[in-house]
Formats: C-alpha cells, structure tokens, sequence
C-alpha cells in the first residue's frame, strides 16, 4: 500500500516526512473531523499496523512524529468530548442501543427500502477502511484487562479472528464480499476515495487502542460496535437479497448476524460488568467510548445520506 495523497498542509507533512521530502511539522490548528487532521492522524496510525511498503518501520516510534500525533490527538479528543453528553449512566447508554426504532433512517435502513447496487458498493468501500482492521485495535487492549473481563473479550475476539482459521476472520470475509462486488480487495485500496467520516471512526478505534488511558472507551467502542452490528446486518441481508448477490457478500453479514447476537451479551454483562466491578472509576470512560462511537458513526451516516440524497456519489472521487 503506498502512501495516501495528502488533503491538506498537515496531512502533506506527514507524508512528505515518512517519504524522506521533508522535515517541516506545522502546528495543529485545525478542523477536528476535517479530512486534513483526520488523514494524517490515520497515515501516523497505520505506522502501527502494516506501515508502508517504501516508509522505515523506525516512524514509529519516532518522537517528532509522535510529537505532532499527540498534537492532533487533543485536538480530535476535544471536539469528541465537547460533543457528546457524557455521565456515568451506562445502563442508560447500554439500553439505549438496544432500542431499535420503528422509524430509522440508518444508511441500512436505506439500502434495505431504496437503496440502488451503485449505493451498496460504494457503502462496501466506505467500511472496507474499517473492515480491513476488524477486531486489531480491539485486541491492544487485551493486557490492559484482568480476570473475566479480559477472558470474556478474548473470546470474542477469537471469533473476530475466525476461530482459528483464516479462511473465516472477518476481515478475510470482507475481502471475499469485496471481491463478491466487483470491487478492489487490496488492503486499504479505496484510502483516498473515502472521506474523513470514515477515516473518523476508525481513528478513535486507533487512538482508545493504543493508549492505556482509555482502556475503558476501547472497550465501550467495542461494546457499541457488536450491540448495534446484528440488526444493521439483517437489514444488510434484505438489502442485498433485493438484488441477488453474490453469495461471499450476504455471508459475511449473516456471520455477523450470528456472531454479534452473542457478543453483545458477552460484551455487556461479562467485559464491562467485570470492568466496572474492578475499576468502577472508569465508568465515565467507557460511556464516553460508546457514545464517541454513536456520534461518529451518526456523522458518517448523515453524510453518506445526505450525498446520495442529492443525487451525489458520497465517496470522494466516485469509484463504483
């Protein structure tokens, strides 16, 4: 995977940084959820999973740049807790993502009734940023846990990772539903196609892994992500049922339908109930992990909705 085109003076400044062009660090004063910040937060980031082929596996843990990715951090981190209620009721969170709403008006909600086959593979590419990494950010947090809690989220993690079997991790499944589509399955091939609400969520994925600190909205992040997953892909299902798709592509969300029923259980009584029980202190922080995830994963809906809604492709350049 190359390196990505930059958006802007900072996210060109990484780059040019870890292609050996540049030196120059600008300050960090800019739009938070912009697609500047959020493109080089992910280009520092993606030091700590596969890298770039041609950028020194030594950028990562250079001070400099982990210097400025502190920089961007804050700034990202403000914007979420200026944005979301916060409070320590995760009963109240919990419960509330079980509702589903008569009404809704999700991004699955649209495919399932009036979505077209162009709008699916382009929601295809939107989450292949996500799905590439299903469940790695996740696992950071593992020897940050004791007792049940860490044992509970293993488990969950194991069937994230396929259960042993590569064939099934369900970012080999997203490959295969990819290919299903008619689309690119390189790792992170659609980068810069896909705009800074995308690269938003997997970002606060990146940031709550890495650092100890906020353990407890990692695995809040975590908690939301597979409560919510099961109905959006039974919606998924009907929608690509409408169009007789291919097979790999209704697989990799009924495994998920399957799959996410038991862990959001597993999540909510046996990671965050022993979490919690050990370390109540970390309350607030596991709510503001789940509702950090409602916020972005609402901006990413509403801007998808609100492109296709004006006859608009919602991706950056349009690829499908």
């Amino acid at each position: 995977m190359k390196l990505p085109e930059p958006r802007g003076d900072l996210s060109a400044a990484v780059i040019d940084l870890l292609g050996g062009t540049s030196k120059a660090l600008p300050e960090v004063d800019h739009d938070p959820y912009g697609e500047d910040l959020q493109l080089a937060l992910h280009t520092a980031y993606e030091l700590h999973y596969r890298g770039f082929p041609d950028v020194d596996p030594e950028w990562e843990w250079d001070p400099d740049l982990l210097r400025l990715r502190r920089d961007m951090e804050k700034v990202f981190l403000a914007a979420l807790r200026e944005d979301v209620p916060g409070g320590d009721d995760i009963s109240g969170v919990l419960a509330q993502l079980l509702v589903e709403p008569v009404d809704g008006e999700g991004v699955s909600h649209f495919l399932k009734d009036d979505g077209e086959w162009w709008q699916i593979r382009e929601y295809f590419v939107h989450r292949s940023i996500y799905h590439h990494k299903e469940a790695d950010p996740h696992i950071w947090v593992v020897p940050r846990l004791q007792g049940r809690a860490k044992a509970a989220l293993v488990a969950v993690e194991f069937d994230e990772f396929g259960g042993g079997r590569a064939e099934r991790l369900h970012s080999q499944l997203y490959v295969d539903l990819l290919a299903g589509a008619g689309l690119e399955t390189g790792y992170l091939h659609y980068l810069d196609d896909v705009p800074a609400q995308m690269l938003a969520v997997v970002n606060m994925m990146s940031l709550f892994g890495l650092h100890r600190a906020f353990r407890g909205a990692l695995v809040g992040h975590f908690a939301a992500a597979e409560i919510t997953t099961a109905p959006s892909a039974q919606r998924m299902v009907k929608a690509l049922s409408r169009f007789d798709a291919d097979e790999a592509c209704l697989h990799f969300y009924t495994e998920h339908m399957e799959a996410d029923a038991v862990h959001e259980q597993v999540m909510r009584r046996d990671v965050i109930g022993d979490l919690l029980d050990r370390e109540p202190e970390l309350t607030e922080s596991v709510v503001f992990g789940v509702q950090a995830t409602e916020l972005l994963e609402e901006r990413f809906g509403e801007h998808v909705l609100s492109s296709w809604r004006a006859g608009q492709s919602s991706l950056r350049r349009r690829t499908t």
